[in-house]
């Protein structure tokens, strides 16, 4: 039986991956810093929660010990220039020396499309020039590394399409930044299975020492991506709210405003430089197909979980959809 160490368990894409995991029997541990946190995934059997600070390195050395292989998830959308890199580059560089003082050699990292290794900071943002830094934080000597990088994720309970949704049940209209960015979302169960299928092979597998763009079958720019959220949700009787598309200036100033909003921002300048690069696969380098996965459309799986009618957020609400859609991806 395999012991897969999950870093960022509890989060939208990782609580789909534990649950393909604990199914093929493997024991999985999830460290979090509060134990509620995981409350989606402490029913799964053969899955052990430990409540831990994962960016103390003598904590992560310990947590990674004894492991199998090493999945790392953790990522943020938004923050300081200091909070990008203690998530995506200090955290992979603990990571890797973890790795080698406890023997641990395979290591799955899910990046982001755009990350460039070989030119880091050229990228337009804090978020993807910590995410290339990231990717060669891991790139070590001994270690025997997979390299995910996906587009948007979409799927019960992400933070994505359903942002726009709710917004569009309390303003009749959407002004809109960056509406003709371009994304390519991609199912979180189709990543989820990526990540397993990596674990899966052995060291010496083709899928060790490469990198993956896992993106769906579909470009849209972000004022389709809003449309479709407010049609599948049958919002104005399926219409969806009217999208006002907003000149840079007046985005960015959108953008700081959200900004100074309690709590976590919907978008922020930073998301907007991030957007002035295609969030889609660039065509050099293999994507889900190689790794057997035929990436289900939005158009196909959208209206499972953001119809009027649908059952949730959840991860029981996502095994509801399964069961409920099982055979038609």
């Amino acid at each position: 039986m395999k012991k897969i160490l999950i870093l960022g368990g509890t989060g939208f894409l990782g609580r789909h991956v534990c649950e393909k995991l604990t199914r093929l029997q493997w024991r999985v541990s999830v460290p979090t810093r509060r134990e509620s946190n995981a409350r989606d995934i402490q029913m799964l059997p053969a899955l052990e929660v430990v409540t831990a600070n994962v960016h103390d390195e003598a904590t992560l050395t310990r947590l990674v010990a004894g492991h199998d292989a090493v999945v790392n998830l953790v990522a943020i959308l938004h923050g300081s220039q200091e909070a990008f890199d203690k998530a995506h580059v200090q955290l992979p560089q603990k990571l890797a020396r973890a790795c080698a003082a406890t023997g641990v050699q395979r290591v799955i990292h899910v990046s982001a499309i755009g990350a460039d290794t070989r030119n880091p900071n050229g990228a337009p943002s804090m978020y993807m020039r910590s995410k290339g830094h990231g990717e060669v934080a891991l790139h070590q000597p001994g270690l025997a590394l997979t390299v995910l990088r996906p587009s948007v994720i979409f799927g019960v309970g992400d933070s994505f399409l359903n942002m726009f949704v709710q917004l569009q049940k309390i303003f009749p209209v959407m002004p809109l930044a960056g509406s003709h960015a371009l994304f390519q979302p991609v199912w979180v169960e189709d990543v989820a299975q990526a990540i397993v299928h990596c674990l899966q092979d052995a060291h010496t597998s083709a899928t060790v020492g490469h990198t993956f763009e896992a993106c769906g079958p579909d470009i849209f720019t972000l004022k389709q991506l809003v449309q479709m959220a407010g049609h599948f949700a049958g919002i104005n009787q399926g219409q969806g709210r009217p999208v006002i598309p907003l000149p840079d200036s007046l985005g960015r100033l959108q953008a700081s405003l959200m900004a100074l909003v309690p709590g976590e921002p919907l978008m922020s300048r930073d998301n907007l430089a991030s957007m002035t690069v295609p969030n889609i696969a660039s065509g050099n380098l293999p994507g889900l197909e190689a790794l057997g996965i035929t990436p289900a459309s939005l158009e196909a799986v959208g209206p499972t979980y953001l119809g009027p009618t649908s059952g949730g957020w959840g991860l029981r609400s996502h095994l509801t959809l399964k069961r409920k859609t099982a055979g038609r991806f």
